[in-house]
């Protein structure tokens, strides 16, 4: 896994900063005012910050933009940097605040002197979920990549304060990290087996791990499941994640996740252009592991089970046709339209074994669904289905707090029409018009009215071509943030 940013808070101490190698950094206001160590900075520098403060340029910049300076004068530094950040500044702008300077210091070492900044945790927070890179498969670059992230020291006037308030942050950084590293893997490394195994190592952080093979699956009756990753050599499995940290008997919180580890669209082969793209089609159950890593660090004082869902949907004599008619687990018939709208064929069987073993008190489904939520909502929101408004809205509300977008869309029976078959039950596709809310509405079939659920239709923020916030392009970690949010917000216990 990759390896997350060394931070650590110390006292300050402005006689270090001039025998400072690396990077130095500083914050001032967007109305121009230093703090101690700007000041000191200020006059080791002979007025370099109070030069860039009082420029013509200055009033034109924003909070949470870094200004570098190349081997200042008067200081061991390669590189001072320059961050104006608001004192009223909010989380999530210090998170962008600090992601930014990671950005800037690239793989360099920092001092930050962040003097008595209320939001300094959430600066280490960006830093850790900024400075990421996925070199595992570069070998001129091995090297280097070993010490791809050089410690980070923050000086803050309360640094004992800073370090308990960050700790259960970085358990976050590390759990976006873990979801990054999976859905940027390649399917040749990332097999149904491999992701399998990485999931059962996280036994050491406390929590349960089963894995249920073709066997038990068919023993279960999960034959939508098996169906998809019938054309492959790979081995469909799920694994099961149980995370017990609240009330003994309190009910958990299932987070269920599409983990297609390649797709080409098996019989309904996609095109070639772009295909290289699906090996992220496991980013829902990446988004799951992710969080279940995430809540394990930080030992959250909740009951939180995550189910997986592991295929390759591979064309081959064995794979699925369309016209074909399969059983789900619940017993509801389908029959497949179109075998690249497999996804929800993996998921209809989870969603069902996740009601009928844990009685959860809420269910989240993640994946990368359908294309049609990348022409409606683009890369800057996931979709949103819900049937209980009360779940959603806190799920609204927690990634909002997080800076994950998200947005609400709509469910209803008018769009029932659209995937009924002639044949079964219900068919795996609607067609173009409304694809992603037919997408929804079919995994709605397997939700039990009782359960609160909500479905994640992640495909336009999973992995990105270009920079975001908070990551560099790739994958973006999307989800465990605002997931963690919701853990803690409506599911911990007070004891």
């Amino acid at each position: 896994m990759s390896r997350l940013t060394p931070i650590r808070f110390k006292a300050t101490d402005l006689d270090e900063i001039a025998a400072t190698k690396g990077r130095v950094a500083v914050l001032v206001t967007p109305d121009g005012k230093l703090d101690p160590g700007a000041r000191r900075v200020n006059r080791l520098t002979k007025g370099a910050v109070a030069r860039l403060v009082e420029s013509e340029g200055f009033p034109k910049m924003e909070s949470g933009q870094v200004v570098s300076l190349a081997w200042p004068a008067g200081l061991a530094a390669e590189a001072l940097d320059i961050l104006i950040l608001s004192r009223q500044s909010d989380p999530v702008q210090a998170r962008k605040a600090g992601a930014a300077l990671a950005k800037a210091k690239g793989t360099a070492s920092l001092m930050l002197l962040a003097g008595n900044a209320r939001q300094a945790d959430n600066l280490a927070l960006g830093l850790a979920l900024r400075d990421y890179r996925f070199d595992a498969h570069k070998t001129a670059e091995q090297e280097e990549a070993a010490d791809t992230s050089a410690e980070v020291v923050i000086h803050h006037t309360r640094p004992d304060d800073m370090a308990a308030a960050v700790e259960p942050l970085l358990a976050v950084a590390e759990g976006a990290h873990m979801t990054r590293d999976l859905v940027n893997e390649p399917a040749n490394i990332l097999t149904t087996t491999d992701f399998a195994d990485r999931l059962v190592e996280m036994r050491d952080l406390g929590l349960t791990v089963e894995v249920l093979d073709e066997d038990k699956l068919a023993e279960l009756g999960m034959r939508t499941l098996l169906s998809v990753g019938q054309g492959s050599d790979s081995p469909s499995k799920v694994v099961v994640m149980q995370w017990n940290g609240g009330a003994q008997d309190a009910a958990p919180l299932a987070l269920v996740g599409k983990g297609v580890v390649f797709d080409t669209g098996g019989i309904s082969l996609k095109p070639a252009a772009g295909m290289e793209d699906m090996t992220m089609d496991m980013g829902g159950a990446g988004v799951v592991a992710g969080t279940m890593r995430a809540l394990a660090l930080r030992k959250a004082k909740a009951n939180v089970v995550g189910l997986v869902g592991l295929v390759e949907n591979m064309p081959s004599g064995n794979a699925t046709r369309p016209g074909d008619v399969i059983r789900s687990m619940k017993g509801t018939t389908v029959e497949v339209i179109n075998t690249d709208a497999e996804g929800r064929l993996v998921l209809a069987d989870v969603l069902w074994y996740a009601q009928e073993r844990f009685k959860p008190a809420g269910m989240i489904d993640l994946a990368t669904l359908t294309g049609a939520i990348i022409i409606g909502l683009g890369h800057d929101n996931a979709g949103v289905f819900s049937n209980d408004d009360a779940l959603c809205n806190a799920f609204l509300k927690a990634a909002s707090a997080e800076g994950e977008g998200a947005w609400r869309m709509p469910l209803g029976k008018g769009y029932d029409e659209l995937i009924k078959s002639r044949i079964a039950d219900i068919k795996n596709t609607g067609g173009r018009p409304a694809g992603s809310i037919t997408a929804a509405q079919f995994l709605q079939r397997f939700v039990k009215p009782e359960t609160p659920w909500i479905h994640l239709d992640i495909a336009g923020v999973a992995l990105v071509k270009s920079d975001t916030d908070f990551a560099p392009k790739g994958a973006t970690g999307w989800g465990v943030a605002a997931l963690n949010r919701l853990v803690r917000d409506r599911f911990e216990s007070e004891t």
